[in-house]
């Protein structure tokens, strides 16, 4: 599965890990500054931040693109010389790609994050009676301009992005294939062989592709956020239950992202297996047919019969599983758009805040919030990958010489394949 497409797998993920938390401890602590030396400095600390489009071309960007690509240039030297891998430029140059776009699109949130602290203050001095009529409708649509110009870079980003993807994940399927094929006589044998090598190698790349950056994004948008939703706690003066604590937004967005994780995770315990069941009865009902096409004897009503029995149940086990499932999933995220305002609701009535922090703050809650929301939202994706990979850990096996998976013996010894 990983093999195929990256150079010593688990070295390499392992190499990467620790390169990248090198570099970032790095930056952070050491280079982050350093760019003045090159005539690249940051701007000082009171200076208004840029919210259009030349924000991404300004002396501070500038130089964190010259030093991720640094970066990744001397990770990329280093494996090119221990593994060259046939698919060297893909995994590795083509996955530093994706990360770097990714904090791209990171960064585009936090320029509109930053847009609605002085748009929104705007808005509510042009509403306010005491100042109504003092705000220029020109400044209005200046504030408009500068943020469409950020929107449609992020467009035109996402597109390119989204056709590399593609591209990206085809490589892979094309890579799995070829090692899968290349080992056919090995495989043959195994239940569902064509299936596993036709359809579960591009799954497997899409669903890991799709988790992984979903992953890394969620870090990045922690990395970027949290400070953010620190120095705007200092402007709330309380909120509930928690009163006046210290960095009491950042203690709110933790606490309750790690309860709903933690909650979806215990109640959605039975799902992976329940999908990959399904996959395997679907398997050998479709297998039946395909055998009937050619063989009388075979795809006889009582058979097929039985097996679609098989298939139903499964997927009444499923849908109940899911009906509980969903009841605690929706109930968690309906509540989850409420807490801003419930969190906010002392400072709004208090009038301690501007309308523009208070949109600041619920934009840089949400971030937080979503991004330590991963596995709750993913978490059908990950029940998807989880069953694909135990198909696809079949094939492994096989090619090891290893026993097969638990739940494969399972259903040899039950003969539901039979």
């Amino acid at each position: 599965m990983f093999v195929s497409f990256f150079p010593s797998p688990r070295l390499f993920f392992s190499s990467a890990m620790l390169w990248a938390l090198l570099a970032v401890l790095v930056w952070f602590f050491l280079a982050r500054d350093a760019g003045g030396l090159i005539g690249l400095p940051n701007p000082p600390a009171d200076a208004q931040p840029i919210v259009g489009v030349t924000r991404f071309l300004s002396p501070p960007f500038l130089w964190f693109y010259l030093y991720f690509g640094s970066a990744v240039a001397i990770f990329a030297a280093v494996w090119r010389v221990l593994d060259p891998h046939p698919y060297f430029n893909w995994s590795v140059l083509g996955s530093a790609l994706i990360i770097f776009v990714l904090y791209f699109m990171v960064e585009v949130s936090v320029t509109i994050n930053d847009w609605y602290g002085s748009y929104f203050d705007l808005i509510q001095k042009a509403l306010d009676p005491s100042t109504r009529g003092t705000v220029p409708a020109a400044d209005l649509y200046i504030g408009l301009g500068q943020i469409t110009s950020v929107l449609l870079v992020y467009i035109v980003v996402a597109v390119l992005n989204s056709f590399f993807t593609s591209h990206y994940v085809f490589r892979w399927r094309t890579a799995m294939n070829d090692h899968y094929v290349e080992r056919w006589g090995a495989l043959r044998g195994i239940e569902g062989a064509a299936q596993r090598v036709q359809e579960d190698t591009m799954r497997f790349a899409r669903t890991f592709e799709d988790l992984g950056t979903s992953l890394v994004s969620a870090i990045m948008t922690l990395i970027a956020f949290l400070p953010i939703l620190a120095a705007l706690s200092t402007k709330i003066p309380s909120i509930p239950i928690l009163g006046s604590t210290p960095y009491s937004l950042v203690i709110v967005s933790l606490v309750w992202s790690l309860f709903g994780t933690g909650l979806l995770a215990i109640v959605g315990i039975k799902l992976p297996g329940l999908e990959f069941r399904n996959q395997r009865v679907e398997a050998a009902y479709r297998k039946e047919l395909v055998y009937g096409e050619d063989d009388a004897a075979r795809a006889t009503p009582l058979t097929l019969k039985d097996l679609f029995r098989a298939v139903r149940m499964n997927y009444f086990r499923l849908y109940f599983n899911y009906l509980y499932f969903n009841v605690v999933r929706y109930a968690y995220l309906q509540a989850d758009l409420m807490l801003p305002f419930f969190v906010l609701i002392p400072s709004i009535a208090a009038g301690a805040i501007t309308f523009g922090i208070f949109q600041q703050v619920r934009a840089s809650f949400g971030e937080v919030r979503d991004a330590m929301q991963y596995l709750v939202k993913s978490w059908p994706d990950i029940v998807e990958f989880m069953s694909i990979y135990k198909r696809l850990r079949a094939f492994e096996a096989a090619l090891h010489g290893e026993a097969l998976p638990d739940i494969d013996r399972k259903f040899l010894q039950d003969g539901e394949l039979a």
